[in-house]
């Protein structure tokens, strides 16, 4: 990935605080994050340290106390709700730990879901939904339902779904975590295909040191900042 590759999202200061009996506790304190094209970012830290809290906030499903966040060229958290869901739809893609497949749909129909929601119908969504369940192997479960499928084929079913709009970045949380090791390896390869073959945008928020470390940059969260240890580009570390 190029230093000079497109920005896909920035985020300046953000920061979550969610108010206690006790007092008002402070998750971030201010992360800043430029991600590029077809750039691949793991952020690892402890339990309860807010990774999940920030992937909420990346991928706006939630709203921070104070910073700002734009996808593209979208200040996101200036557009209205009903707008605000049609662009996250559209422009991001989520992968989390449970895959959240529909337990009634075969894998296709489950790819196709987020083109159907965003009232995208036809061959054309077909084609790509069953192109990319072949690129990761699953050309023999095209119509096999969820509870057909083993643990790895779910998950990578759910990836191919954050991928079928083509969006600006997919947002992972553990992506690996449900898997035995064999099978997270071979989840880790796929995203770095992935992402290599598509020039595809990732953040993904995990535990796992080997998916970490085969990032482009890894970062870690602490005490509710963001660092990257061996990266110092501007608004990419502190």
């Amino acid at each position: 990935m190029s230093d000079r590759g497109e920005v896909v999202l920035r985020a300046e200061k953000l920061c979550k605080v969610y108010p206690s009996q006790g007092g008002d506790l402070e998750i971030l304190r201010g992360v800043d994050l430029l991600v590029h094209r077809g750039e691949l970012i793991s952020i690892m830290g402890a339990s309860g340290v807010g990774k999940s809290t920030l992937l909420n906030l990346l991928g706006t499903l939630d709203q921070p106390t104070a910073g700002r966040l734009w996808i593209h060229d979208t200040d996101v958290l200036a557009l209205p709700a009903d707008r605000l869901a049609e662009f996250r739809n559209r422009h991001l893609g989520f992968v989390f730990q449970v895959h959240h497949l529909l337990p009634e749909f075969s894998a296709l129909e489950n790819v196709m879901m987020p083109a159907l929601i965003g009232r995208r119908r036809g061959t054309e969504v077909e084609r790509r939904a069953t192109d990319l369940l072949v690129r990761v192997g699953l050309e023999d479960r095209l119509h096999h339902r969820p509870g057909e499928l083993s643990g790895g084929e779910c998950q990578r079913v759910a990836m191919v779904r954050a991928l079928v709009l083509q969006p600006q970045v997919v947002l992972a949380d553990e992506p690996s975590g449900n898997l035995d090791e064999d099978t997270s390896a071979r989840m880790h390869a796929l995203i770095r295909s992935l992402a290599r073959d598509f020039d595809q945008a990732f953040v993904i928020m995990t535990h796992d040191r080997a998916l970490a470390e085969s990032a482009d940059r890894m970062g870690r969260l602490e005490a509710g900042r963001l660092h990257f240890p061996t990266d110092s580009r501007p608004g990419e570390s502190p």
